[in-house]
């Protein structure tokens, strides 16, 4: 059941509105830091080796700080509305953005950047207000929709940081706090309420806790089993984001430029699949197919992209690879539906902890395995290393929702 707003789509409009660009200004902030927050951390002089163990020490404090805060924020949001605390997240985020070039040191950034991982449970709630304004039948569309204006910002955001860092290396943090600060003061504004007072749920510690939050996920009639579809489904596509850099540096002897430029063609890809095609398309093979045709077709671009032996190949297969851009937000969808209205929050907070924990985890286990196979000359395929593990993983993921279709397909004609 979806609150009477999105029935009304003359104030669904601006609501949506709001949301996706919430989110767009999010990513902007996340993706202009991107390219600097090494070398901000490199300001503190610390040695080579230092430099890389901080830096891994703050991407994954702030990974697993999300796993912990995304259910809580998630199941704060279903007690006392998406509104107040979107809000006071994107407030949140906006002054951790201005705290971090202010650290007197580097332990001081690595805490303010773990705090800054509390706030970034604010796309689960906004994944759970598109919920509240959509229908069951758009949801899928409606969530691909915060996909694209993830891609939006990381088309805009790296480009505009590495531009700003070139000049110093704090004005992208101050750019980010402003944006961040400028949302806050337009939401206040102009964001009404999505979650009824009659859908509210009580606020308990047990509905905030990652995993129950992730058992009761696990539980939910028919779509429990997807659960590990969706954990290793992230864990292949973050072992694919955090090895792409020093992969293709490694084996095609690529720039920052031709990086920036492959990342910007994710961008538009995944823009692309679902910012414009991801509605008819669900619409008409379905979300559950979707899936399964996304993983497919990351399964095989993975694989290639470890294979590839020519760096305007990996171009090629980015383009080839849209399918794949739909089955996340085909799987939050699947998972929405499966959950009341009051418990929206809680369901997209869950999916963003386990999403989070894979990041920490495709982190640590795609650089280990790039690290040990860094010694191979530039053409060999074994550097192709992480990208074959993210395959076989995917493959996984593929057998998986296969085998939940086949028994869908059961149930039902029974």
């Amino acid at each position: 059941m979806t609150s009477p707003t999105a029935q009304d789509s003359g104030a669904l409009a601006p609501n949506v509105r709001f949301v996706l660009l919430t989110v767009f200004l999010d990513i902007l902030g996340i993706g202009l830091i991107i390219p600097v927050l090494p070398a901000l951390v490199a300001t503190f002089h610390l040695p080579a080796d230092q430099q890389a163990y901080w830096y891994g020490l703050i991407v994954a404090a702030y990974g697993l700080m999300q796993f912990f805060f995304a259910p809580l924020i998630g199941a704060l949001s279903d007690r006392y509305g998406r509104r107040p605390v979107l809000l006071t997240c994107v407030f949140g985020l906006g002054l951790n953005f201005l705290l971090m070039p202010l650290a007197a040191n580097v332990s001081w950034l690595l805490l303010i950047r773990a705090v800054g991982g509390v706030t970034a449970g604010n796309l689960s709630v906004a994944s759970a207000y598109i919920a509240d304004v959509s229908t069951p039948e758009n949801r899928s569309k409606a969530l691909g929709k915060i996909g694209a204006m993830f891609g939006l910002g990381f088309i805009c955001g790296p480009v505009i940081g590495g531009v700003l860092g070139e000049v110093d290396v704090h004005y992208p943090f101050f750019l980010a706090a402003a944006v961040s600060m400028g949302n806050v003061l337009y939401g206040y504004l102009a964001l009404p309420e999505s979650l009824l007072q009659t859908h509210r749920k009580p606020f308990t510690f047990k509905s905030a806790n990652p995993f129950s939050g992730l058992l009761g996920l696990a539980h939910l009639r028919d779509v429990g089993g997807l659960i590990w579809v969706y954990a290793l489904f992230n864990f292949a596509q973050f072992t694919l984001q955090t090895t792409w850099v020093l992969s293709t540096q490694l084996r095609f002897g690529w720039t920052p430029l031709q990086n920036g430029l492959s990342l910007f063609m994710v961008g538009v890809s995944a823009v692309l699949m679902q910012g414009v095609f991801l509605g008819a398309y669900t619409k008409r093979v379905g979300d559950e197919k979707a899936v399964q045709y996304g993983l497919m077709s990351s399964c095989v671009a993975l694989t290639l992209y470890g294979l590839a032996t020519e760096g305007w190949m990996m171009y090629v297969l980015i383009l080839c690879n849209l399918l794949a851009f739909a089955a996340g937000p085909a799987l939050q969808a699947i998972f929405s539906r499966a959950v009341d209205a009051g418990s929206q929050g809680m369901a997209m907070g869950s999916l963003s902890s386990l999403a989070s924990v894979m990041s920490v985890t495709a982190t640590l286990a795609g650089n280990n395995l790039l690290g040990y196979v860094s010694h191979a000359p530039q053409h060999s395929w074994t550097l192709g290393a992480p990208f074959f593990m993210a395959a076989a993983v995917q493959l996984l993921a593929l057998l998986l929702a296969t085998r939940y279709l086949r028994r869908k397909r059961v149930v039902a004609s029974a």
